[in-house]
């Protein structure tokens, strides 16, 4: 049984940092490409950042280039968002999920429940 179980999330300021965690088991890390996705309340789910199963490249969307960076540990099945500088529209739930490598890039097949990130202003 596949789990991708988040943790890290809670109420900051603006300006200021947190760092998730996504631990994953049941399956082959390796195999997965790792990507953060967030819902805000009353908007449709937006893709954050992945990176490859080497952790050799990234993608993080534009509106948090610069601030956000995602990276994963393959020793210890998880994979990590440093969130810097946030800003309240940052708040969203946050979501990983796995990808399998042969699968298509913008498929992803599994999917943690979300931690709930607010910035307040």
């Amino acid at each position: 049984q596949v789990q991708l179980v988040e943790s890290g999330g809670g109420l900051v300021q603006a300006g200021g940092s947190l760092r998730l965690s996504c631990s994953a088991s049941g399956l082959t890390f390796r195999s997965y490409r790792m990507a953060w996705f967030r819902q805000a309340p009353g908007k449709e789910r937006e893709f954050v950042a992945a990176i490859t199963w080497t952790g050799s490249r990234t993608y993080p969307t534009d509106s948090v280039k610069g601030r956000f960076t995602i990276s994963r540990d393959n020793a210890k099945n998880t994979v990590y968002l440093q969130m810097n500088s946030l800003k309240p529209e940052d708040t969203a739930v946050y979501y990983c999920a796995a990808g399998s490598v042969a699968g298509h890039p913008n498929n992803y097949n599994y999917w943690g429940q979300g931690t709930q990130v607010t910035v307040s202003s």
